[in-house]
C-alpha cells in the first residue's frame, strides 16, 4: 500500500496515496469532501455540463480503499455530497452501492458546508466526532489539538526545470492534519494561500497524494 506514516497526539496514522487518512489501531478510514453528485448538481443549476462518471469513479477508489484496509470504521468527513438534493438525486445503483460498502462496519457522515442536512443513506450522522485523543470535523478549528479535519482541500505545485505539478496533499503539524479533496470533480486551494498558513504551525509538512505519496514542508508565501 502506497502510504506515508504520520503521527498525531501520540497516534499513529497513514496518509494514503489515494488520499484517505487509515487509523490501523482503530481500523478506521477516513476520507474527505468525496462531493458526490457534482455534476448532477451543476447541471441542475444551469452550469456547463460535465461528463456525470465522478461519482462512480470517486466511489470505485473508495471501495479500492475498503479492500486494502478491511476498514471496521469509515468516517466522511464532511461535504461528502455537492448539496443536500445531490444526495437524494444519486442513481439507484450508486446507492445501492454505497450501502453494500457500509455493511458490517460503523459509518459516519460528518456535516459539512454542502450538506449540513441530514441523509437517508445508513450510517450515523453527526456535527462532528470525538475518538480520543483525537477528533474529527469538517472545518479545523483555532487552537485545536488533535484535530483531523478536510473543507480546504490542500494542493501543493511542484516545479521542476522540465514542467509544473500540482497534486493534493494533506497538511500536518503537531496539533492537527488537513486531509485533501477525495473527490474525482474537485479543487483546491493551494498551500501557501493565507487561510492555510494561518492555522497551521510553521513546521507543517506537506504530504502530497499519488502513486508515490512525497512528504515536503509545506510551502508558504
Amino acid at each position: 500500500m502506497n502510504e506515508l506514516s504520520v503521527t498525531l497526539a501520540g497516534t499513529d496514522l497513514r496518509a494514503l496515496g489515494s488520499g484517505a487518512l487509515w487509523w490501523p489501531e482503530k481500523e478506521l478510514l477516513c476520507v474527505s469532501d468525496l462531493h458526490l453528485g457534482k455534476a448532477e448538481r451543476i447541471a441542475r443549476r444551469g452550469g456547463a455540463p460535465l461528463p456525470p462518471y465522478e461519482t462512480r469513479d470517486t466511489l470505485t477508489r473508495l471501495a479500492a480503499d475498503l479492500s486494502k484496509t478491511n476498514a471496521r470504521v469509515v468516517i466522511c468527513l464532511g461535504d461528502s455530497f455537492d448539496d443536500t438534493e445531490a444526495a437524494f438525486s444519486l442513481p439507484d445503483d450508486e446507492k445501492m452501492w454505497i450501502t453494500k460498502m457500509q455493511a458490517g462496519r460503523r459509518w459516519v457522515w460528518i456535516e459539512g458546508n454542502h450538506d449540513p442536512g441530514p441523509v437517508d443513506l445508513g450510517g450515523t450522522h453527526l456535527t462532528e466526532l470525538p475518538l480520543a485523543p483525537l477528533t474529527f470535523r469538517h472545518i479545523a478549528k483555532p487552537g485545536a489539538s488533535g484535530e483531523i479535519s478536510g473543507h480546504y482541500h490542500p494542493k501543493v505545485r511542484l516545479r521542476t526545470r522540465a514542467r509544473s505539478i500540482t497534486r493534493p496533499a494533506f497538511l500536518a503539524d503537531p496539533d492537527r492534519v488537513v486531509l485533501p479533496a477525495y473527490g474525482t470533480y474537485t479543487g483546491g486551494l493551494r498551500s501557501d494561500e493565507a487561510v492555510l498558513s494561518d492555522i497551521m504551525r510553521p513546521e507543517a509538512i506537506a504530504i502530497l497524494t499519488g502513486a508515490k505519496p512525497l512528504a515536503m514542508p509545506m510551502p508558504r508565501t
